[in-house]
């Protein structure tokens, strides 16, 4: 079954901001042996829904969307299913999966709260 995941942002039109989620999409392609994609949920390109026609048209059969978010508010809860509920209609043959948040994961909490306590200059117990 060929697979893919793809990372997706909020988006937003200042490509400054684009940036650390490109640098980290790049880094990641490098690291991991899924393929992976980046995708904005809205204002910027590739869409959620270019890159979903573009993994479709490739003959990819299952994607899993993990979502570059802290937590799962309006967007990850109604806007964000809500596409991919349409996504799923227009591309019948992508098995289209809706991950929980990245900030969710404890890991991210760990991996974060490590980054605030370096910055706030306190040595790391562990």
């Amino acid at each position: 079954m060929r697979y893919a995941l793809i990372l997706l942002a909020h988006g937003s039109s200042d490509p400054r901001w684009r940036a650390p989620f490109e640098h980290l999409a790049e880094a990641l392609a490098r690291r991991l042996e899924t393929p992976l994609q980046l995708a904005y949920m809205e204002l910027s390109e590739p869409s959620l829904e270019t890159t979903v026609a573009e993994l479709a048209a490739a003959g990819v059969e299952r994607a899993e969307i993990l979502p570059l978010f802290f937590a799962a508010g309006r967007h990850l809860r109604q806007d964000v299913p809500g596409q991919v509920e349409v996504l799923a209609e227009a591309h019948p043959g992508i098995d289209l999966r809706l991950l929980p948040p990245v900030g969710e994961h404890p890991a991210f909490v760990e991996a974060l709260a490590a980054v605030i306590a370096e910055q706030a200059g306190e040595a790391s117990s562990g």
